[in-house]
């Protein structure tokens, strides 16, 4: 039998004039006087790109088809098109088209930057949704609901702001000097959410330290040996009788001779290295919680962009890794580095920037969210999850959760806080403005 349809190929240009028509048609347009059952897709706005990736075509097909469906049953549908242009994609973006950096140049010429990527790329953006079909209510921006919207119009970003005030007046935000993840490459604090991780070699180091009370030597392992100077104790199991001498006694840090408790805790893994482990401030989650457990005081030795400080002594300036680097040569030439093997080791990085992630006390602003968390599992009891497994996402999230949220970010193309602070020390009195206007905090009087 022929097959009815011969051409193997055929032109796509015989869908222009079809989406087009869609989109001057307004047929998909949202009624707000309906007396219609409403139907909600709660479309998370997209980063523009250019053009959209896979995933945000696919994604939004599949919602184009529960739209289209819920239509069907003779239902009115809210399905706005949006996109996201608030953030650090959005800078990145800007830093590699036009090869600066947000640091050195003033800020507002970086804003200019950003929106330039922005008319190129949301333009690309829109045109591809457009060309897949996807039936959103609106192809126009303005800020009715049902309209089109981008995140770094002025409504939205009031809007933003406005949230923000409420939660402040409900004392659900709070500005705290805490240790948080921190990238140097972007230079800003992020979530737990903007992290990956990266499986690679690293050296595992054996260093000779002095137990002061006894003289003899203990060897201790770690991938980290420019923290050497921010050693806060050194443990070891409490059913590893290996150690069991050292209880109440005190290590000497080779280079820096700093004297540091030596005592038993579950966090050392007695299979693991000497079984000997120094807890610095701060190599990982690990070592943020036992200095909070212990309530020692942290020496940071890693500053904002990345580099060392004065703390640090002898490796003031460097890089981390060239410090770790240094160090390692110094180690060497004076017989404390006993042992190097490579281990396999997964290390936090940007998911953006891909650099390896710090972790530096600084204030910030955080969202109270631990205190809401056995909240969020009973309101995950009264809702309809398809499929039913998918609710397993919602709760490993909720389980994965250990700090506040911390929702400030030290850049430059997103939602300014709106705070103003009086510059009296003995004042410091926090201003916070009334909702119903977008606020530029860091230009305008308050």
């Amino acid at each position: 039998m022929e097959p009815r349809i011969k051409e193997s190929r055929w032109s796509k240009e015989f869908e222009k004039p079809i989406y087009t028509g869609w989109k001057g048609s307004k047929r998909w347009a949202l009624d707000k006087k309906t007396k219609k059952q409403l139907f909600s897709i709660d479309t998370p706005p997209p980063y523009v790109n250019s053009p959209i990736h896979v995933g945000h075509a696919a994604s939004y097909t599949l919602m184009d088809m529960f739209a289209r469906f819920h239509r069907m049953l003779g239902e009115e549908v809210l399905f706005p098109f949006c996109l996201d242009r608030n953030g650090l994609p959005i800078e990145m973006a800007a830093e590699k088209k036009f090869k600066i950096s947000p640091h050195s140049v003033p800020k507002e010429k970086f804003i200019e930057y950003c929106r330039k990527v922005l008319e190129e790329s949301s333009q690309m953006s829109e045109t591809t949704f457009l060309r897949l079909g996807i039936s959103f209510n609106s192809w126009d921006f303005g800020n009715k609901v049902g309209d089109a919207y981008q995140t770094d119009m002025e409504e939205y970003r009031a809007l933003t702001q406005a949230t923000f005030i409420d939660l402040w007046n409900k004392g659900l935000i709070k500005e705290e000097a805490r240790v948080n993840n921190y990238c140097p490459g972007c230079r800003t604090t992020i979530a737990d959410a903007e992290i990956d991780y990266k499986e690679g070699a690293t050296l595992f180091n054996d260093i000779k330290f002095t137990v002061k009370e006894t003289g003899e030597e203990i060897i201790i392992g770690t991938t980290r040996p420019e923290l050497l100077a921010a050693i806060g104790m050194v443990i070891y199991n409490p059913e590893d009788k290996r150690h069991a001498r050292l209880k109440g006694k005190h290590a000497v840090i080779p280079i820096y001779n700093i004297e540091v408790p030596i005592k038993a805790h579950p966090y050392a893994k007695a299979e693991k290295g000497t079984g000997l482990m120094m807890m610095c401030s701060f190599g990982d989650y690990t070592d943020i919680r036992f200095f909070r457990e212990q309530g020692l005081k942290p020496r940071i030795l890693i500053n904002t962009e990345g580099r060392m400080t004065k703390e640090a002594g002898f490796l003031e300036g460097l890089a981390v890794k060239e410090a770790r680097e240094k160090i390692l040569e110094r180690l060497k030439s004076e017989g404390k580095l006993v042992g190097q093997k490579q281990v396999e080791h997964k290390t936090p990085i940007c998911e953006r920037s891909k650099d390896p992630i710090e972790f530096i006390g600084m204030p910030e602003y955080y969202l109270s969210q631990l205190e809401f968390l056995d909240d969020l599992r009973k309101v995950s009891d009264r809702i309809n999850f398809f499929s039913k497994s998918s609710k397993r996402l919602l709760l490993d999230w909720i389980d994965a959760v250990s700090i506040d949220w911390p929702i400030s970010r030290r850049r430059y193309y997103a939602t300014e806080i709106p705070l103003w602070y009086c510059q009296n020390e003995k004042c410091r009195e926090t201003i916070v403005p009334p909702k119903g206007k977008y606020y530029r905090s860091w230009k305008e009087k308050p």
